[in-house]
């Protein structure tokens, strides 16, 4: 990723990040919330990526509105994650509340791509 735009590094890096709790869900047998955490947040990158070879700005625009939906959802899954008290382990928590954190950021920053790809 030597030319990476902000956008494609943020998303890599937090795909990389949500591998690692599905790793730990995996671990502790939690297979159903593992594997849509890891769905959604490993998806928001490959969107961003794949509308970076758009064939149009309708289709650019497109691409970047379903990595935000599988942003917003990723957040969903993070926050009943946190809030069910799923996690009991400290470095897991404090993993996921700094992954809430910067998928905000993510989301912020899609917004203003979809909005201002017209």
């Amino acid at each position: 990723m030597e030319n990476e735009n902000l956008i494609e590094r943020k998303s890599y890096d937090f795909a990389l990040r949500i591998i690692k709790v599905y790793k730990f869900l995996i671990k502790n047998n939690e297979f159903v919330l593992s594997k849509q955490i890891l769905r959604s947040g490993t998806s928001i990158g490959a969107n961003v990526v794949e509308a970076q070879e758009a064939i149009s700005k309708k289709d650019f625009r497109n691409k970047m509105s379903i990595a935000l939906k599988e942003a917003v959802e990723t957040r969903y899954w993070l926050n009943l994650l946190k809030d069910s008290e799923y996690l009991t382990e400290i470095q897991i928590k404090d993993l996921v509340k700094d992954l809430v954190k910067d998928l905000n950021e993510i989301i912020k920053i899609l917004s203003k791509i979809v909005k201002n790809a017209t």
